[in-house]
């Protein structure tokens, strides 16, 4: 084919007699019949969309982006806006890495393969597990693969998945989509001041638990102090303990590895990507045990045939790579650019300037909570606990007013309750704290 045709463009270049010669060779006549689209989801419609030049298109974005308020963002909750530097834009728009396909020519893909490399090496490190792999597409999906995972090496029979009731709606549901094909049945195990009831998950955890998942930090930021507990329980009962969480966190924090954590999963987009609603990075290590177990692609380290070291994609397990009965995960999204993104950020900041960051996080949480707890009004935190990024305020007001009236001052928080407001710090400039506490010394009385 070639570019010159009067119909098509050079990205779908077919000509009429082309796209009927190839229907014809398949046994079809129209292009419909190769979708099965049922009737009640079927759109025959036009979508009533102008055609416009590029110019236009930019000049109507731009309009519409310019009608968005102007939030200082207190938001947290899973998405956190920390402040990227400008290097990692200007690394990681080079052309070499921003138009890479997934990195199946190793003697092509070397700088791109060694900087998953070290992105796994962070999470080892961290975690203190022994195997990472390069990337997933969230938080939530390496949950879901977490459990099958579960499934797929506890040594007795069992099908029940313990996560704490604070589990965030949208993971929760991502976790049962992933079990919905299996035996796994997802249950919950209560709280208690926003941390993990030790008695009531010891009654919870019996033969038939195949995981137990705990995170750390909690979604209301709280720190969970009782780790080493919770994977004994897990382990009495022969179940994986499942641990959420973090690279910032984690600089702090004690290893998964030292309280006995079988696998770690979360978001490590917290590094080299700002908040993005929704798109994240899917961190997953565990223990050397479930290597072969492990979804998604591993980059591994050897020797080329000039003893010069080499990376190369190994171990990928989903099925678009092997046979389907022998694959773990049919997982399709790499998240490679972002994870990039997030090993440049690491680098960048160093072991100390990662352990800065984290320690930031609480310190500032901490001061801002005794601010708002001098307000009429206002009892800040809720939770008599040691919090990171984050924490949970109990206002006098109905919480959905006081966040109303917050927003037309420009800040937005979380309403978790009928009478608590969620307030997270990580990435919010120090000079609109003030503000902040100032707007909301107004609303709360």
């Amino acid at each position: 084919m070639n570019g010159s045709h009067a119909t098509g463009s050079p990205y779908a270049p077919s000509t009429d007699d082309e796209r009927t010669a190839m229907l014809e060779s398949v046994g079809v006549d129209d292009v419909e019949e190769l979708f099965d689209i049922p009737e009640d989801v079927r759109f025959d419609d036009a979508f009533g969309i102008d055609a416009r030049t590029e110019r236009e298109t930019r000049r109507l974005v731009r309009s519409t982006l310019g009608r968005n308020d102007e939030l200082t963002e207190l938001l947290g909750r899973g998405h956190y806006g920390y402040y990227v530097p400008s290097l990692i834009d200007h690394l990681a728009d080079r052309s070499e890495f921003l138009t890479s396909y997934t990195q199946y020519q190793p003697e092509i893909s070397q700088g791109f393969l060694q900087a998953l490399f070290e992105y796994q090496s962070l999470l080892v490190e961290l975690t203190g597990l022994e195997v990472a792999n390069c990337s997933m597409y969230d938080a939530a999906t390496a949950l879901g693969e977490a459990a099958t995972l579960a499934e797929r090496v506890r040594s007795t029979s069992g099908h029940r998945v313990l996560v704490p009731d604070l589990l965030l709606e949208g993971r929760r549901s991502t976790l049962e989509n992933y079990v919905a094909g299996t035996d796994l049945e997802v249950a919950t195990y209560p709280t208690n001041d926003a941390n993990a009831d030790l008695d009531a998950l010891a009654d919870a955890v019996d033969d038939d638990v195949v995981m137990v998942y705990a995170e750390n930090p909690t979604v209301r930021g709280t720190i969970e102090e009782r780790l080493a507990e919770i994977g004994d329980l897990a382990r009495e009962s022969d179940a994986l303990f499942v641990l959420g969480s973090d690279p910032i966190a984690l600089s702090v924090l004690e290893r998964p590895a030292d309280v006995g954590v079988d696998v770690v999963v979360g978001d490590a987009s917290v590094l080299g990507l700002p908040t993005s609603y929704g798109m994240g990075l899917g961190l997953f290590a565990c223990r050397e045990d479930y290597l072969r177990q492990v979804p998604g692609r591993l980059v591994g380290a050897g020797e080329d045939a000039t003893d010069r070291r080499a990376y190369t994609l190994t171990l990928q397990t989903r099925e678009q790579h092997i046979r389907r009965e022998r694959a773990t995960s049919n997982i399709c999204t790499n998240q490679a650019w972002v994870a990039l993104r997030t090993a440049m950020h690491a680098a960048y900041l160093g072991p100390d300037g990662m352990v800065d960051l984290a320690e930031r996080g609480v310190t500032r949480a901490r001061d801002l909570a005794d601010r708002l707890d001098g307000i009429v009004g206002v009892t800040a935190p809720v939770h008599d606990r040691h919090h990171l990024r984050e924490f949970v305020a109990r206002v006098d007001q109905p919480a959905k007013a006081v966040a109303e009236d917050l927003e037309k001052r420009g800040f937005a928080v979380h309403v978790v309750g009928e009478h608590e407001i969620q307030v997270c710090v990580a990435g919010v400039p120090d000079e609109r704290i003030d503000p902040f506490v100032a707007a909301l010394e107004e609303v709360a009385r």
